[in-house]
């Protein structure tokens, strides 16, 4: 039976993040892609420049019309941009539990745009953490929600991570992009204990939209029923391929998208 994920979050004109590219990495995974849309944005390789947000009650009609007809085997949360919105998705969601929940704290842009209104980090905190599966931020994100700086070695990615499972979710992915070095890690945290999922920095401009691709990825996997450390491994390893065939694409003159249909693209030769 193919499963059914559901993605509540921004729409990305230019394809290569937000709902788009949620929509891509969940097909690419295996599964049949669901968008509930929470805001509109003008944006392109280069950046942001205006967003219109969906009125709260809309959003929770759109998850409302979806959870009526359809079985949802998981969620993926990305941009809410503001506290209302944040409360009507908690709202929604707390109806219908048992369902793996996958939030990707979704603050700044890759171009520097603020996609997460101030007022709306309490509500994450207090509302979405505490429903979430897995929380996905980068380092940067962690920081915010957290409030203090961001982290620069694996050992406070560790601590950073373990103060989030505090807030709720039953595991956090610490996602090391950010940190300087050769290598990429990324860090699962849960009350169990820590595994690191290793890879190599791919030399390139085009990495808009990794990570929404990998939360819904994730998403994708636990949807089929992978155990949240094999549904991280598998993500990964799919977002390092549309990763490094991504200078395949000639989109834009920024932060070009990965590839998300790679290995479909691949097989057509």
């Amino acid at each position: 039976m193919i499963p059914n994920v559901l993605s509540i979050a921004g729409s990305d004109p230019s394809g290569g993040a937000g709902i788009q590219a949620d929509i891509k990495a969940i097909s690419a995974n295996g599964a049949f892609a669901m968008a509930v849309i929470t805001a509109l944005t003008a944006q392109n390789t280069q950046g942001v420049t205006g967003v219109h947000l969906v009125p709260p009650d809309f959003v929770q009609s759109q998850i409302d019309a979806v959870f009526a007809d359809i079985r949802v085997d998981a969620v993926k949360i990305g941009m809410i941009a503001n506290a209302e919105i944040a409360a009507a998705v908690a709202q929604s969601l707390q109806e219908h539990g048992g369902i793996p929940v996958v939030l990707d704290p979704v603050m700044i842009a890759k171009g520097g745009a603020d996609l997460l209104q101030p007022d709306a980090m309490m509500t994450l905190r207090d509302a979405l953490l505490p429903l979430a599966t897995l929380l996905t931020p980068n380092l940067p994100e962690a920081a915010h929600l957290l409030g203090t700086r961001t982290a620069t070695t694996r050992a406070e990615m560790v601590a950073q991570g373990r103060a989030l499972c505090a807030l709720g979710p039953q595991a956090v992915l610490m996602k090391g992009g950010h940190l300087n070095g050769p290598d990429s890690p990324d860090c699962l945290v849960t009350p169990h204990g820590t595994t690191w999922f290793e890879a190599e920095r791919t030399p390139t401009a085009n990495t808009h939209g990794t990570g929404c691709t990998l939360s819904s990825a994730v998403a994708a996997g636990l949807a089929h029923g992978l155990a949240p450390a094999r549904a991280v491994a598998v993500a990964k390893s799919y977002v390092a391929k549309a990763i490094a065939n991504a200078d395949a694409l000639s989109v834009g003159s920024g932060h070009g998208p990965t590839h998300h249909f790679a290995a479909l693209y691949a097989n057509r030769k």
